[in-house]
């Protein structure tokens, strides 16, 4: 799977972007490539504040499952287990960043997105937690960052039922903390952004370690435990009937098996 990371600075807010058309699957490759942009503006004294921006109208549609290497066997789950590594560096930055949610972010996607300190987003934004549907086990440390934002009993219905969250009630339940019209959403965004990067950069970095505390170990101790959950899923012939069912658009027949 082909994608493209580019950064640039707006002042003192970078913003990095990503593509991998057309619906932005993320890889671990990816994901790398958004943890070395990171590092990159963390080490940057003039950088404040970091924007999360995607291409076209999906923010992020889930980790990629179209590779067979990528979902085969025990590779794959070494694959997963590198997503994850990438993840985990996403979390541990020093510095506030803001992911821009112009549409979907979908299981990984939603992932990506909760990974941010915040979340801005369009009307046309949705926001699901589908692994359910999938027959396989939420990651991407999910289960801890999802109930940390909006609470532990929304979080089990989007993670027990699968179902989409609209911008709107995201914003009723904090998933979004703002809500932008489509044609300004990315000028909103950097204002957002300009918010936050106007302030003393010594004391957001402190003030961001303090509120979130051992939130990198939690995530990492979370990634492994779903780790371990998805290898147990990923041989079940409910995991190969859910993921046939998504690609051939169709309901999904689960056995338990």
């Amino acid at each position: 799977m082909t994608f493209d990371v580019t950064t640039r600075n707006h002042g003192h807010v970078g913003e990095i972007h990503f593509s991998a058309p057309p619906h932005n699957f993320a890889s671990s490759g990816m994901l790398c490539a958004l943890a070395d942009a990171i590092d990159v503006m963390d080490a940057d004294i003039d950088t404040r504040c970091i924007l999360l921006t995607a291409e076209g109208k999906v923010f992020c549609g889930g980790a990629n499952l179209a590779g067979a290497d990528e979902v085969q066997g025990a590779e794959g789950m070494n694959e997963i287990a590198l997503f994850y590594q990438n993840a985990a560096r996403i979390m541990k930055r020093k510095k506030p960043m803001i992911a821009v949610v112009q549409g979907a972010a979908i299981g990984a996607g939603l992932g990506l997105a909760l990974a941010a300190d915040f979340r801005i987003a369009s009307p046309a934004a949705r926001f699901s937690a589908n692994f359910v549907k999938l027959g396989f086990h939420p990651g991407f440390a999910i289960t801890h960052t999802l109930p940390r934002i909006v609470g532990t009993q929304k979080a089990s219905w989007m993670m027990l039922s699968g179902n989409r969250i609209k911008a709107e009630e995201a914003f009723e339940w904090g998933l979004a903390d703002r809500v932008a019209p489509a044609e300004s959403l990315e000028a909103d965004a950097l204002a957002m952004a300009e918010e936050i990067a106007c302030n003393a950069p010594l004391a957001l970095v402190a003030i961001r370690s303090t509120l979130t505390g051992d939130l990198p170990a939690k995530v990492v101790e979370a990634m492994e435990h779903e780790h371990a959950e998805q290898t147990a899923l990923k041989g079940t012939a409910d995991y190969a009937e859910g993921v046939a069912a998504v690609f051939e658009r169709r309901a999904a027949n689960f056995t338990g098996r």
